[in-house]
């Protein structure tokens, strides 16, 4: 084969490979390339998760914070075990949900557990539609329990990560309650860092040494 050919064959090739590439995939695969989590986020089988059914798809454009608001959940009990309750609860007969309702949890020791596909919209037992927001869920209850300084740590790290992934900017981050008048969630303690604007500020000066 004679350098010609093979220049020819090499550009066909690789003129394949873009035609079965969407543009949407390329954009994503583009990104996700760019993007390095500062943040681990451990995957479903860490946790023993089943996937999700199908379910509407979205792009994240906003983020909103949660927690889970059942029992208290502390450093030394098992926030796996707790969040394989959550989903198979979820999938359950009493709310037949497709998924974990959340994308993202946190542990009480900081350990970030995968929800459900962030492409996929999630769900709520309030009246607030969550089509478009990435949600993020702290397991436990935070009207009981506080955070400490490395969960703050581990959130707004998260954010800063999810922010840049998905080109999100930092005044989208909001909670739960923003949203709906039927709920206290994310909790007092998480939502006071929220109310004096800590958490926001914090994102902004992650994002500017990025």
């Amino acid at each position: 084969m004679n350098q010609s050919t093979q220049i020819s064959t090499a550009f066909t090739i690789l003129t394949c490979i873009f035609f079965l590439l969407s543009p949407e995939q390329t954009i994503a695969q583009s990104k996700v390339q760019q993007q390095r989590d500062t943040v681990k986020i451990l995957p479903k089988s860490e946790w023993k998760g089943v996937e999700g059914k199908p379910y509407k798809q979205q792009v994240p454009v906003q983020i909103t914070v949660h927690h889970e608001g059942g029992k208290l959940l502390t450093i030394n009990d098992d926030a796996r075990q707790r969040l394989k309750n959550i989903q198979t609860w979820g999938m359950g007969p009493d709310r037949k949900w497709a998924d974990v309702p959340y994308h993202l949890l946190i542990a009480p020791d900081g350990t970030v557990l995968e929800g459900r596909n962030p492409l996929t919209v999630g769900e709520t037992n309030t009246e607030y539609d969550p089509t478009g927001h990435l949600l993020i869920c702290f397991l436990g209850n935070y009207n009981q329990q506080k955070l400490d300084n490395n969960l703050l740590k581990v959130l707004t790290k998260l954010l800063a990560d999810q922010c840049i992934k998905y080109g999100i900017s930092p005044q989208k981050i909001s909670t739960h309650r923003d949203h709906s008048t039927q709920t206290t969630c994310p909790g007092e303690d998480i939502y006071a860092y929220f109310k004096n604007g800590y958490i926001v500020k914090e994102v902004e000066g992650l994002l500017k040494k990025k």
